[in-house]
């Protein structure tokens, strides 16, 4: 169990007679990155409330860095997605005094906070209120404040929601950091490109439920490989073609022609489709094999409620550190 930074073992939330978390179980070793997927009203935030100890679990076990959340909150690091900074006070002061919370002296709290603003090309506007700052540079404000006091798990509650590409790639890079440093990182998002190039393992919960558990490559590997036709072709002849399940239209192409994404049966090849295709001298143009994504598997694994957003009810996570 050393080496778990997290682990859940049969827990549940109830909210009145709504269960948000059913029987939910997962692990995360120390150093992971590890992406916590669902659609909105998955449970995510739930969990994560209960991971912090700001709710208690129904039923079930929630050990954090070998224990009880509450006796490790000064090795916890988090970043809410409801933002909330106080807004008159300038950023060195705002990381100065919540650094503070976590038992950092406050020298060391407002030399690390310089580096780090420095770091983020910030330093310009330690000295500034923070309500002069853009929505972008806050967000790195509040950044720097769930990670001045080095901790040994990080939890990230939608970590990329209102950033700009440019500032999108920064974050990834500096949550690979964190990992290569030791630090564990949670981070829930239902934008799975992030997921996709930052996890070494992704948890994936559909209404309340776990669905999914393991590395990017096996969670792939629940959805079918596609292969994209383009010609003059129509959806009853690609039917007839070996290991072909399903068969999207995907509009018109250039000079008449048509695109198609035709799903494989699991384990078949698209060569065995493509030679038949050209036996039947069916008219194909160009034709691309693509292997399943994280989003194609997500919408496999949920049975589509990647594209629902329950009206369930839930409890506010509060814009505040842990």
């Amino acid at each position: 169990m050393d080496d778990l930074a997290l682990s859940l073992t049969g827990v549940s939330k109830t909210y009145g007679n709504f269960r948000a978390v059913n029987n939910l179980s997962f692990a995360v070793k120390r150093g992971t990155i590890c992406g916590f997927l669902g659609p909105n009203g998955a449970g995510k935030t739930s969990t994560v409330r209960m991971i912090l100890g700001l709710s208690e679990p129904t039923s079930g076990e929630i050990r954090v860095l070998g224990g009880a959340s509450d006796k490790v909150l000064d090795r916890i690091g988090f970043m809410p997605e409801e933002r909330g900074l106080y807004r008159k006070m300038t950023p060195i002061d705002v990381i100065v005094f919540l650094a503070g919370l976590k038992g950092v002296p406050a020298g060391v709290a407002r030399r690390r906070g310089a580096e780090m603003l420095e770091a983020q090309g910030l330093g310009p506007f330690m000295n500034k209120q923070i309500r002069s700052l853009s929505k972008g540079m806050s967000q790195k404000v509040q950044l720097i404040s769930c990670l001045v006091h080095e901790p040994e798990l990080v939890i990230l509650d939608e970590p990329f929601s209102g950033l700009d590409p440019v500032n999108q790639q920064g974050l990834e890079e500096v949550i690979r950091e964190l990992a290569r440093r030791g630090a564990t990182v949670l981070f829930s998002t239902h934008v799975m490109q992030h997921a996709e190039r930052l996890c070494e393992k992704v948890v994936l919960l559909a209404k309340g439920q776990k669905v999914f558990e393991g590395t990017l490559k096996e969670a792939r590997s629940a959805a079918p490989r596609h292969l994209d036709l383009e010609g003059d072709l129509a959806e009853s002849d690609l039917r007839t073609l070996p290991g072909i399940v399903s068969v999207i239209d995907l509009g018109e192409a250039e000079e008449g022609a048509h695109l198609w994404r035709c799903g494989l049966e699991k384990g078949r090849a698209p060569n065995e489709a493509l030679k038949a295709a050209f036996l039947k001298g069916l008219d194909v143009r160009r034709f691309e094999a693509r292997e399943p994504t994280l989003h194609d598997a997500f919408i496999v694994l949920t049975g589509g409620d990647a594209r629902q957003a329950d009206a369930t009810p839930s409890e506010p996570m509060r814009p505040e550190h842990a």
